[in-house]
């Protein structure tokens, strides 16, 4: 059995055939989904999906990065009201990226940080989106750094040296489909990283692995990613799949 720590299920990608996807999920051996927000435009569709497979889909909520904006306050206070209605499983995704736009890193941070703060509030992990932003993250984290901050730093794509300060941060490693690319890079150090520090994630439907890359991804593709971590950790899968799982269960507690 293998956990997906990040898909966004929710998606309009998959809203002609979620449910044969999903059912290609669980045929893979796929059975636990954890599910990052985006901003208060689909907070509604998360809590359907759980609510058509509430044995399996675990949400999170938090505002990405790439939503904050001018109205970045009021997303945060639709957060905010969340939380105080109902639980969550961690605060994510959130984080930095400068990919699309470097003129809101101000607010970004400050977005970033109350977040945190929201996590260690109510004892979650959370879980970083980082694009082209890896100092930045790195700054943030450093004025927060405590016994309670942990959590996963998503869709891990730095070198050795970043991927030693993440965990420094008590955070895990999302590893996804880029692991499978010939220019992906991580597959070269990535064995020199104890599997304990590892989670597996899709990111579906972003960021299909080979020989789905440029396509849609789904979450039955993790079995492509876990695959690939038993080539180069020189394990069965089954064993990847069982300790990825248990690093899951540690930082989502559940």
């Amino acid at each position: 059995m293998m956990t997906d720590t990040h898909t966004h299920l929710y998606s309009d990608a998959f809203s002609d055939d979620r449910a044969d996807m999903m059912q290609r999920a669980f045929d893979a051996g796929v059975t636990r989904f954890f599910i990052p927000a985006i901003d208060s435009g689909f907070t509604e569709s998360m809590y359907d999906l759980e609510k058509e497979y509430p044995e399996n889909v675990f949400l999170m909520m938090g505002l990405h990065p790439t939503s904050v904006k001018e109205n970045y306050k009021e997303e945060l206070a639709h957060v905010e009201e969340q939380f105080e209605k109902r639980d969550f499983f961690a605060v994510g995704e959130i984080g930095i990226d400068l990919y699309w736009d470097t003129s809101t890193l101000e607010i970004q941070k400050k977005a970033f940080k109350r977040q945190i703060q929201l996590a260690k509030k109510y004892k979650l992990p959370i879980v970083i989106h980082c694009r082209d932003a890896f100092d930045e993250i790195f700054e943030v984290l450093e004025t927060e750094k405590s016994e309670d901050l942990f959590g996963i730093f998503h869709c891990f794509t730095g070198d050795f040296e970043q991927a030693q300060r993440a965990i420094s941060f008590n955070m895990k490693l999302g590893i996804g489909g880029v692991v499978t690319f010939k220019n992906g890079k991580i597959d070269t150090f990535l064995n020199q990283i104890p599997l304990k520090h590892i989670v597996l994630e899709t990111d579906s439907p972003y960021l299909a692995p080979v020989p789905y890359r440029g396509k849609r991804n789904e979450s039955s593709y993790l079995a492509l990613i876990c695959k690939k971590l038993s080539e180069l950790y020189n394990i069965s899968e089954a064993e990847v799949a069982r300790i990825t799982t248990e690093n899951s269960k540690a930082v989502f507690k559940v």
